[in-house]
């Protein structure tokens, strides 16, 4: 199996079982075998013999028992009658075999673990396309996250790839399918099934990996719409050069929220509320309407700030826009229904 196709760092989400849990559920299950065997071989005693002294006690048979079970068999305790036998051959020997199942169950469930998680990750694999791919599970990924659940997406259609163990333990532990790699790696991005994807959102922590993953992302998916996050301003052409749609600069968004929170602290909550999608006033994209056709982005029924044309995004000011065509996209200024 090549690099690239191998499953190795790919985790999917899982219902964590306690350590102790699992011991305890174990040893419940090999003292009821004993149990079982050691009542079968007390309702007849007279149909054994023992080698000592002829007469098989409760004693004795809990011995047999023991030593029957672990397939020591010191053959000083045996069966002589028939329905002795008979029971020995149909639930002595069958419990024998489930109590030898039990001690090597570790083993035994770490193979069927394996098993199972592979049949699972060709099935996660057969069925996924048009997901999000979110390289960096930090700060920055998280809310991305949270946005687009908040925008009606499904956890099992979002893959978070991080080079960190922890993070993706986290990522899985919240619902999410994992990749344990460095997003500037082919092979990693590969195993996030980033040719089907539709979205990828770069949120690394340095922007020099930013635009490695970026650049990276986009040779393997040429059409999805590929959203990063820089820290500086400078680094935003490279960023795009790379292959990015839409990049983000997070420490000036920052700063330029803070100098409008200090001169107008109503700017500033109307901004907050625009970012907390589903909250209050919201900025949605959509489709223009065939009956909005031909009209002027002031007579829709919602507020037009933008118009999104081909690739290029004009106010609605902009005299290019004064008529709507069929195709334009209208980002809007969406308020909920009162309640």
């Amino acid at each position: 199996m090549r690099e690239d196709e191998s499953d190795t760092g790919v985790r999917l989400p899982s219902i964590p079982l306690s350590p102790l849990r699992a011991v305890l559920r174990r040893m419940a299950i090999a003292a009821a075998i004993v149990a079982a065997m050691f009542a079968l071989v007390a309702m007849d005693l007279d149909g054994y013999r023992d080698t000592a002294d002829g007469k098989v006690s409760l004693l004795d048979a809990l011995y047999y028992v023991t030593v029957s079970i672990s397939t020591t068999g010191y053959g000083d305790i045996t069966p002589v009658s028939a329905e002795a036998r008979i029971v020995n051959i149909v639930a002595v020997t069958p419990l024998r075999i489930a109590f030898l199942v039990v001690l090597v169950g570790t083993t035994l469930e770490v193979l069927t673990r394996r098993t199972r998680d592979a049949i699972r990750i060709e099935r996660w694999r057969a069925r996924l396309h048009d997901h999000t791919v979110i390289i960096g599970y930090g700060t920055k990924g998280r809310a991305a996250i949270r946005t687009l659940l908040e925008n009606e997406r499904t956890p099992d259609s979002i893959v978070v790839v991080d080079p960190q163990p922890a993070m993706i333990d986290e990522a899985t532990a919240d619902g999410f399918v994992g990749v344990v790699g460095d997003g500037t790696r082919s092979h990693v991005l590969n195993r996030a099934r980033i040719g089907t994807a539709r979205e990828v959102i770069v949120a690394t922590q340095r922007d020099d990996t930013s635009a490695l993953v970026t650049l990276t992302a986009r040779s393997l998916n040429p059409t999805a719409t590929i959203v990063a996050a820089v820290r500086e301003a400078e680094n935003d052409p490279l960023v795009r050069q790379s292959g990015a749609d839409v990049v983000i600069t997070s420490s000036e968004a920052a700063g330029r929220m803070l100098g409008v929170a200090t001169q107008s602290p109503a700017v500033s909550t109307l901004i907050e509320d625009f970012l907390a999608y589903g909250k209050g006033l919201d900025l949605l994209e959509r489709a223009v309407a065939p009956e909005e056709v031909g009209k002027s982005p002031t007579a829709c029924d919602e507020i037009v700030v933008a118009v999104v044309r081909g690739r290029e995004v004009m106010t609605y000011a902009d005299p290019r826009v004064s008529t709507l065509l069929a195709g334009d996209r209208l980002v809007v200024i969406h308020v909920p229904p009162p309640e």
